[in-house]
């Protein structure tokens, strides 16, 4: 078993289960994509990991792209391979590290909505900006569904993963303008207090992300409906989840929303049609 394949199977996301009805050269690919963006995830916020090993293997990455170094990990010279083969456009995947290098301080917080979408831009947008190319798209107006669905699916895992951050070294990603505005808070959030406030912020957070969503839609060119299905697979599955959590009104500090195996199947086999 490849090291790409091994790192994306043992993560069990959304996303690599996305893969599933792709054809198999570009699944592959994708596979060897995911276990980058694994690999980059893990180098900038994963504790157990001392920060000053974080801190190198990050910049070994940055190093490969800018081509200052020679790739070290048989990965690192895949990953290169695979953005060359498909002609990717580099500053892509330095974006995407410089976001996730981000988290490498938890104490970080964003002022308002713009600070957070350049940082869900860099982390998720420019992941579906990535992706595009591996699952063939050719439309120019892909792009625009790229970056509207990326911004959606981070904003449901901001919103889903409200606790769990917290417990992962108190890290908060709500704009500190939008908990002003909703009169909750970081006293209140550390203390895991659901209240009007608290449920008027999801809900603004929620609305946020079905404007994304629904922009996905509408902008999603005919010409690369079939190119897309792996990334509307992702956009039904996390709509679904994100209803659920509304549903359940924003329960994030017990619950951890998400929904059977079966029914992503279900999603995912309806996009291919």
């Amino acid at each position: 078993m490849s090291e790409a394949l091994s790192i994306t199977q043992n993560a069990k996301s959304n996303l690599a289960f996305a893969f599933l009805f792709m054809p198999k050269e570009r699944r592959n690919d994708m596979v060897t994509f995911y276990a980058f963006c694994r690999v980059i995830d893990d180098l900038a916020d994963e504790a157990s990991i001392p920060l000053e090993e974080r801190r190198a293997g990050l910049d070994s990455w940055i190093a490969c792209f800018k081509g200052d170094a020679k790739p070290e990990l048989p990965l690192q010279q895949d990953t290169l391979n695979l953005r060359d083969r498909y002609r990717i456009d580099n500053n892509l995947f330095l974006e995407l590290i410089a976001g996730c290098e981000s988290d490498l301080h938890p104490s970080r917080r964003f002022q308002n909505w713009e600070e957070l979408e350049q940082y869900t831009y860099q982390v998720a947008c420019c992941v579906g900006l990535i992706s595009l190319s591996i699952f063939g798209c050719k439309h120019p107006k892909s792009d625009d569904y790229a970056i509207a669905l990326g911004h959606a699916l981070q904003f449901t895992n901001i919103l889903r993963d409200i606790g769990e951050d917290l417990d992962d070294q108190g890290r908060i990603y709500l704009p500190i303008e939008l908990m002003q505005k909703h009169g909750y808070t970081e006293e209140a959030l550390q203390n895991r207090e659901y209240n009007a406030a608290f449920s008027a912020m999801c809900q603004e957070i929620a609305q946020r992300a079905q404007q994304y969503y629904q922009k996905a839609i509408q902008v999603l060119p005919e010409e690369d409906a079939a190119a897309l299905r792996p990334a509307e697979g992702m956009r039904k599955i996390y709509s679904a989840i994100l209803s659920r959590a509304d549903l359940d009104g924003f329960k994030v500090f017990d619950t951890r929303y998400t929904i059977p195996r079966w029914k992503k199947l279900v999603y995912l086999i309806s996009s291919q049609f």
